[in-house]
């Protein structure tokens, strides 16, 4: 079981955050977060899953950017070991659920190709053609929260 919430800038929740976001996205591909990347994520929504057992281990995160009228979760990352086992999923409809309570219609996302069927699952449909970010291929995909 896990516990969702809202995670504050620059806190230990934070740190947290950008490790584990560190060791599974960006350290397999050779990359590292600049300062200037953090930087920009003071303004941006963040959002933590952590175990219900010890509410203070964070093991999923996503982030939520305002994109004018529209809104992009990025950043996903889910724990070794909590994979396949619900908390994506719970990260993801938690973030629908924030992005249409503050009036954004449409939610969209940049998904590494392996992580396609996931999103589709979770209702999101893929647009335009394969591209390639933080040198691996991904797909244009969004969802409408509501009409």
């Amino acid at each position: 079981m896990y516990h969702i919430r809202d995670i504050t800038y620059q806190t230990e929740d934070y740190v947290q955050m950008v490790a584990l976001r560190d060791r599974l996205l960006r350290q397999p591909l050779g990359l590292s977060f600049t300062q200037a990347q953090l930087a920009e994520e003071a303004h941006d929504w963040l959002i933590g899953g952590f175990a219900v057992h010890a509410p203070t281990q964070l093991l999923g995160c996503a982030i939520l950017t305002p994109r004018g009228h529209r809104i992009q979760l990025r950043q996903m990352a889910v724990a070794e070991g909590h994979q396949r086992q619900g908390l994506g999923s719970t990260l993801v409809r938690f973030a629908e659920s924030r992005a249409a309570a503050r009036g954004f219609r449409v939610l969209f996302l940049h998904a590494r190709l392996e992580a396609v069927p996931f999103y589709q699952r979770l209702g999101y449909r893929r647009r335009g053609p394969m591209f390639t970010e933080v040198t691996l291929p991904h797909y244009h995909m969004d969802k409408v929260l509501f009409r």
